[in-house]
C-alpha cells in the first residue's frame, strides 16, 4: 500500500503495485498510449482515482518533451464576450486531452509582455493569444513556442479570424434591407485592423445605397463618450451599427434614458453576440462571431504546429458570420 501520509503523492510505481500491473501498462493507461487492454486500462484508472495518483507534469515534460497545458492570453475579462471565447476554448482543449492555463492582461502590453514570457517559462506546449492590439508584444520569447494568434493581425502567427469586411457588409445589408437609409455607425477603438475591418466593410454599402449618419468611435465599454452621444441623439438616423455588443448596449441605454424608443425611433445593431445580448430589452440584433468554431479551428492548428515540422506560423483561416435578428432592429415604412 502506498504511504498515505499527505506529505507525499503516490507515485507510478505506486499506481502499478496497487493495480498489480506493470511499470509500462500503469504509463500507457495514464497517458492514453500504448499497449493496454480496455479492461485493464480502465482498472487502472479507477486505481488511480482511487489512491490519488496524479501526473507530474513536470517529470511528463521532462521524458516527452511536451507538458500537456496550453496557455490561453485574452485581453480583458470584464468583456463579456472574452469569457463565452474563453469557455469555447477551453471545451475544445479538454477535448482534446489538454489542460489550459488562463491569463487576462487587462488591457494592459505590460502585463501582456510579462503574461507571455511567463506561459513560455511554464513549459506550455503551446499558446492561444487574443492580443490587446495587432502588436506583437512578446519581445522574441515566442519564437520556440506553438502559437495561434486570435482576430488580430500580427505577421508571423499562425491566425484564425473573421471576415469582418464580409460581416460589416452583412450588418449593413441587415439594416438597408429594413428600410434604413440614414444610417450611422459607432466603431471600437480604431488602432485594430478588425475594428476597422468591420465598419469599412458597412460603410461602403451604406453610402453605395443610403447615407451615412455618422461615424464615430468608443472604448469597448457599455459607457458612451460625449461625440457619441451627440451622433445618436442629433444625427436624424434612423439606425445604428454599433461595432461591438457592450457599445451596442449603452448606446440603447443611452437613447432610451434620454426618451426615444429602441427600435421604434432608432435601431440598433450590434456585433459578437454575447449572452448579454439577449438579455436587453429590447434583445439586441447582432452579427454573431462564432466563438466555437473560432476555438475549435484554433486547437486544430496549434496541435499541427505542436507536433508538424515546420511549424503552419502563416497560416490565416477566415471565419464567416451571420445576422442573429431579435427585436432591436424595426422595419421602417
Amino acid at each position: 500500500m502506498p504511504d498515505a501520509s499527505p506529505t507525499r503523492r503516490p507515485t507510478l510505481k505506486d499506481l502499478a503495485r496497487e493495480a498489480g500491473v506493470s511499470l509500462a501498462s500503469a504509463s500507457y493507461a495514464v497517458n492514453g498510449n500504448g499497449s493496454v487492454g480496455e479492461q485493464t486500462r480502465a482498472h487502472i484508472l479507477a486505481v488511480a482515482q482511487r489512491i490519488g495518483y496524479r501526473q507530474n507534469i513536470v517529470a511528463r515534460a521532462m521524458k516527452t518533451g511536451r507538458s500537456g497545458t496550453l496557455a490561453l492570453v485574452l485581453p480583458d475579462l470584464t468583456n463579456p464576450f472574452f469569457p463565452a471565447l474563453a469557455q469555447a476554448v477551453f471545451r475544445a482543449a479538454r477535448s482534446r486531452g489538454h489542460a489550459m492555463f488562463l491569463i487576462d492582461t487587462e488591457g494592459n502590453e505590460a502585463l501582456e509582455a510579462a503574461a507571455l514570457a511567463k506561459v513560455t517559462d511554464l513549459g506550455v506546449d503551446g499558446v492561444v493569444w487574443f492580443p490587446i492590439r495587432d502588436k506583437d508584444t512578446s519581445q522574441g520569447v515566442l519564437s520556440r513556442t506553438p502559437v495561434v494568434v486570435l482576430d488580430r493581425t500580427i505577421p508571423g502567427y499562425a491566425t484564425v479570424g473573421i471576415d469582418y469586411v464580409g460581416a460589416g457588409r452583412i450588418a449593413a445589408r441587415h439594416l438597408l434591407d429594413a428600410g434604413h437609409r440614414r444610417i450611422g455607425i459607432i466603431s471600437g477603438p480604431t488602432d485594430i485592423a478588425s475594428m476597422r475591418d468591420r465598419c469599412d466593410g458597412a460603410e461602403v454599402l451604406i453610402r453605395a445605397e443610403g447615407e451615412l449618419a455618422f461615424r464615430v468611435s468608443n472604448a469597448f465599454s457599455v459607457d458612451i463618450e460625449p461625440q457619441a452621444q451627440v451622433a445618436l441623439l442629433r444625427s436624424g438616423a434612423t439606425a445604428v451599427f454599433a461595432a461591438a455588443d457592450v457599445i451596442a448596449i449603452g448606446a440603447l441605454r443611452h437613447v432610451q434614458s434620454n426618451g426615444l424608443h429602441v427600435p421604434h425611433d432608432l435601431s440598433i445593431l450590434g456585433f459578437d453576440d454575447i449572452p448579454l445580448a439577449e438579455q436587453c430589452l429590447p434583445a439586441l440584433t447582432t452579427i454573431e462571431l462564432p466563438a466555437e468554431e473560432m476555438a475549435e479551428r484554433a486547437l486544430e492548428l496549434l496541435e499541427h504546429q505542436i507536433v508538424a515540422a515546420p511549424p503552419l506560423s502563416s497560416a490565416i483561416v477566415l471565419l464567416g458570420t451571420r445576422i442573429v435578428g431579435r427585436s432591436s432592429v424595426w422595419p421602417r415604412g
